[in-house]
């Protein structure tokens, strides 16, 4: 959710987007398979995995800060 922008400038942007209003989307969890799990029967929004991969990655290095 740290990567929504209301211009987004990459796919990762848009796809936090995405997810923000889709209501069941797992907001709070911070487990990879569940979150992809999820997005691979739920997210029609999200053009390729590969996208969640480098959100993923994103949020990885945000939080050994």
């Amino acid at each position: 959710m740290t990567q929504r922008n209301p211009q987004p400038n990459d796919e990762v942007e848009e796809f936090a987007n995405q997810a923000f209003f889709d209501q069941s989307f797992p907001k709070q969890s911070h487990d990879f398979d569940q979150i992809s799990k999820y997005l691979e029967l739920n997210g029609g929004y999200l053009q390729s995995m590969s996208i969640f991969d480098a959100a993923w990655q994103r949020y990885l290095e945000s939080e050994q800060f």
